[in-house]
């Protein structure tokens, strides 16, 4: 008997081959390629289709299928901050996310009567993002590379699997800096997106490394415009300003002076207690026009172009103080 796939039958019809993109066919417990010069396999694990090329991918699909751990251990992380959460406060906060989200819900909604939005690292609910998960027309199709309580597809943004204009939207929140080459997956985002369609980003710029070996990359506001230069901005600037990014250097800065795991969790919760209040600047200076040379993270909201942002332009658009 066949397991259920947790991606909707709409969404089934335009999966396709990460390697070749070519169309899938369903045999028992797995999807088989269609090209007879790709015929390559893959596994369906607790209903979730493991769709990953592995000449590409950092990630096998052996690693999917025996569950071990990739990027993170959901249930294990979650665990431990929930017992730090305890004794010590946040350090982190997202400040336009919960604006941004709405915007976007609200274009999605005017743009189609029953938009598809591809979440991008979808495993867990992201920041802010109520009010499309609030939304009754719009379908998420959530995908990762780690199993988690929402995860759909298990998917490297390197190669997408799906079929050119697939989606009204796609969200990739803390993402990008994650992945070995962001501009590869872009280019995939901007595949896969319909004409006219909507992409959400939030990316770091000042922030210490986070998941440890799987961190590559941080983009400052133009660099992180630069990125989606295939797509006309609608909205962009900071979503975690200076205050959470000076709370993160002190952060670590004292997490430097040891490498006993002991100490290290001493210092996270003393961290915590005694910079926590940096992040509550952030709503007012995230508005400042500083805010753009030295934020934490920056968003872009865009929606798909037939221009592409010349690099002339782009240093015109600088917002910053310098």
């Amino acid at each position: 008997m066949q397991s259920k796939i947790k991606i909707p039958l709409s969404i089934q019809k335009s999966l396709r081959c990460p390697v070749c993109k070519e169309e899938l066919s369903r045999t028992g417990e797995l999807f088989i390629c269609n090209n007879s010069k790709c015929n390559a396999l893959f596994p369906i694990v607790g209903g979730v289709p493991v769709l990953i090329n592995e000449d590409t991918s950092v990630f096998s699909v052996h690693d999917f299928v025996k569950k071990q751990d990739t990027t993170i251990n959901l249930q294990a992380e979650n665990k431990k901050k929930k017992k730090f959460r305890i004794t010590s406060p946040s350090i982190s906060k997202n400040i336009t996310g919960k604006h941004n989200y709405e915007n976007l819900t609200d274009l999605l909604v005017k743009s189609s009567h029953a938009p598809k939005v591809l979440v991008i690292g979808g495993s867990i609910i992201g920041q802010g993002m109520g009010s499309l998960i609030a939304s009754p027309s719009i379908e998420l199709i959530e995908s990762d590379v780690s199993f988690g309580i929402r995860t759909m597809l298990i998917c490297d943004a390197h190669d997408i699997p799906f079929e050119n204009s697939s989606f009204d939207g796609v969200i990739i929140q803390a993402v990008l800096e994650h992945v070995v080459d962001p501009y590869r997956c872009v280019d995939e985002i901007y595949r896969v997106l319909k004409k006219n369609g909507f992409v959400y980003a939030e990316t770091p710029f000042m922030q210490q490394v986070h998941m440890g070996r799987y961190d590559f990359t941080r983009f400052t506001h133009l660099g992180h415009r630069r990125l989606f230069r295939r797509f006309e901005e609608i909205d962009s600037g900071a979503v975690c300003g200076p205050g959470m990014a000076l709370a993160w250097s002190y952060r670590h800065f004292l997490l430097c002076f040891t490498n006993s795991k002991k100490i290290k969790r001493l210092i996270l919760v003393f961290t915590g207690l005694t910079s926590f209040y940096l992040k509550y600047f952030d709503y007012y200076l995230v508005n400042k026009v500083g805010v753009f040379d030295s934020a934490s993270g920056y968003y872009f909201l865009g929606k798909k172009a037939d221009k592409v942002l010349s690099d002339r332009e782009l240093i015109a658009l600088y917002k910053g103080a310098l």
